[in-house]
């Protein structure tokens, strides 16, 4: 799929809902979509973030996500999102707007929704901020092709900008930025001031790990944590690239995502991997403020399941990620500082807070073995509505 940006996700079927059925509060149906949604979430076991809320949830963390745009009108992102500058050149109201961005915010800070905001999505750090910086125009959009392939460098000035407004963690579910398979120096050099800024900066791998296998921009930039794609058994996935730069690999296939003002999606890609490690970075800042990104970056790396021999290799990178461990790999990091957690039950006085529903022990919600029972379920419901089904093919991740 060309694009100026390659978005790396692949939608599989896409679930049209109105908001207005989504919306906590809403109908029946509406719950009843919300819950399926909810229960579709298998990567909240799989990160073991019910353990790790209880620690922290993201509270004080502003998470940059720099993608198409975020759609704050998503029920389950009601009171997370900040507006940043569209640096796309691209007028909206003329293409699609806005999937992409907001399935990664879901997946990074969704909250929820409906009583005890047991239903919708919930992301990795529901108590975490997000700052929407839209730097690339989605898959389909006319305007893409229309836009000049490199020398626009909208990535780079959105690094710089999350990096000025104070963002912990810019996450970057994307590839290609410039145009080209080789980066750019302005690229490059906007990650340097994020880092010496004290941003932490996820990327993803990139999705064609099947095939070329090609080196993926700006998870290969030095400094960058990228993040490749498993499956529910925790086995790589074909298509997630595997390269020597790897940091770690997460969830990344049949995920549940937000999807526009107030739909969902399932679908595969090394972008929500991506998300879900960016939440983890938010969860771990939240509770150790103090750490810079490289000790961030290490707690997540150090904080691993099934670490491959030797300790790192390019399909794994350090292993799996686990929000829990990583939680506890930070705290053996800052043991000689004393407490300093900024969230959960060790707070310290006086430690900023917002305000957004305590999960506790997580979403009572159980996560099905299979994704049948959610895809059979959702369009069920979407059938008994005569709501339209679109199937559709959103595998992007790599410029031509």
């Amino acid at each position: 799929m060309r694009s100026l940006l390659a978005v790396a996700l692949t939608i599989c079927c896409v679930l049209a809902v109105p908001a207005s059925v989504t919306a906590a509060g809403g109908t029946r149906a509406g719950d009843r979509i919300g819950a399926v949604a909810r229960a579709g979430q298998w990567q909240l076991g799989a990160l073991r973030l019910p353990e790790a809320w209880r620690r922290s949830e993201g509270r004080s963390v502003l998470v940059a996500v720099l993608d198409t745009g975020v759609d704050a009108r998503h029920p389950d992102l009601a009171g997370a999102v900040v507006e940043g500058p569209d640096l796309t050149g691209a007028a909206r109201g003329h293409g699609p707007w806005g999937h992409h961005g907001t399935a990664m915010a879901g997946l990074i800070a969704g909250r929820g929704h409906g009583p005890g905001r047991a239903a919708g999505v919930v992301g990795v750090a529901p108590g975490a901020r997000v700052l929407s910086v839209r730097v690339t125009l989605e898959s389909g959009d006319p305007q893409r092709e229309r836009q000049p392939r490199g020398g626009s460098d909208a990535l780079a000035r959105g690094i710089r900008y999350a990096a000025d407004q104070g963002a912990d963690v810019i996450s970057m579910s994307l590839g290609g930025g410039s145009g080209t398979r080789k980066g750019s120096a302005a690229e490059e050099e906007a990650v340097r001031y994020a880092l010496g800024r004290g941003a932490v900066l996820v990327a993803s791998s990139g999705n064609d790990g099947d095939s070329a296998n090609r080196k993926n921009f700006p998870a290969a930039y030095p400094g960058v944590i990228a993040v490749g794609a498993v499956d529910r058994g925790l086995r790589v996935a074909g298509f997630s690239n595997r390269q020597d730069y790897l940091s770690v690999v997460a969830p990344g296939t049949q995920i549940v995502t937000a999807d526009g003002a107030g739909s969902y999606a399932v679908g595969d890609g090394t972008s929500s991997a991506a998300a879900m490690v960016a939440g983890i970075a938010a969860l771990v800042r939240s509770a150790h403020p103090g750490l810079s990104p490289q000790e961030v970056r290490t707690a997540i790396e150090q904080g691993t399941r099934r670490r491959p021999p030797g300790g790192h290799n390019r399909t794994y990178g350090h292993g799996v990620a686990d929000a829990l461990l990583a939680l506890r790999a930070a705290d053996e990091l800052r043991a000689a500082d004393g407490p300093t957690t900024a969230d959960g039950p060790g707070a310290a006085v006086g430690s900023p807070a917002r305000p957004v529903a305590r999960l506790g022990a997580g979403p009572g919600v159980p996560v099905p073995a299979s994704r049948t029972p959610v895809i059979a379920g959702l369009l069920g419901l979407l059938a008994a509505m005569s709501v339209r089904v679109l199937a559709r093919r959103r595998r992007g991740g790599d410029s031509p």
